[in-house]
């Protein structure tokens, strides 16, 4: 059974409800989370990760739901998360907070501790193993994070805008991480940028104001596109035939 939110609500404060009755279900695989800034794309994978509740409705992955508390601790336990930020833990170098981070999810320590180092070699970390936390630059920092999320083997993972601040050469390391992992999990990536999306993911869901405009395949979704549209291009286009000047 996919993750799914059934009729969820959620507002921050006296805001407006950045989702009203929204569902969705994502499907086993690579899925790209596509929309503007501001479209809930955050909101959305915070509630799926139990970072957020929402104020009604449900989410679900299996059996379990994020709104029975007697379930919260299995359901973290199946699903990883990288969120926008990511901050260092005064004290701990690299690995360990990778490790402290797989304990947090029900790891032993020793379990935790020996995941780590397999985490930090995906995102092309280990040479900074040791360093302090404080001392990483952004894009290391966020490497670390997407190491913090792979530590405990996740069924799902979701990932929030996960090659902000990467070079070149690190996206396409992300790239092949997310391929990697997507032979034992599902995974999520939410993003507003349209590049690489034929090469790196199965379904294209497109947000925008709260409300899903496309969920499909990736040759469904290129489809959009003006038949004047070519390469990397087609999907630009047809992200805007969705969502026209919302950026």
């Amino acid at each position: 059974m996919p993750l799914r939110l059934v009729d969820c609500t959620f507002g921050y404060l006296a805001r407006r409800p950045v989702l009203q009755d929204f569902s969705l279900s994502f499907p086993p695989g690579r899925t790209v989370l596509l929309g503007p800034n501001g479209a809930g794309k955050s909101t959305i994978l915070s509630l799926c990760a139990s970072i957020l509740r929402p104020t009604a409705g449900r989410v679900t992955f299996d059996e379990l739901d994020t709104t029975r508390r007697r379930d919260l601790r299995t359901y973290r336990r199946r699903v990883g998360w990288l969120p926008q930020s990511i901050r260092p833990i005064s004290g701990l170098r690299v690995r360990e907070q990778v490790a402290y981070a797989g304990w947090l999810k029900g790891m032993s320590r020793a379990q935790a501790w020996e995941a780590s180092a397999d985490a930090l070699a995906k995102v092309g970390l280990t040479h900074l193993a040791t360093r302090p936390t404080r001392a990483l630059s952004g894009g290391q920092m966020r490497r670390m994070g997407i190491a913090q999320a792979l530590v405990h083997d996740a069924d799902v993972l979701l990932l929030d805008e996960p090659a902000a601040g990467l070079d070149p050469q690190q996206r396409r390391r992300l790239r092949e991480v997310v391929n990697d992992v997507s032979a034992t999990s599902s995974v999520i990536v939410s993003t507003h940028h349209t590049d690489d999306i034929t090469d790196a993911y199965d379904c294209v869901v497109v947000l925008s104001e709260g409300e899903v405009r496309f969920i499909g395949s990736v040759q469904d979704f290129l489809a959009l596109a003006p038949e004047a549209s070519n390469g990397t291009e087609r999907a630009a286009a047809a992200y805007q035939t969705l969502v026209g000047d919302e950026d």
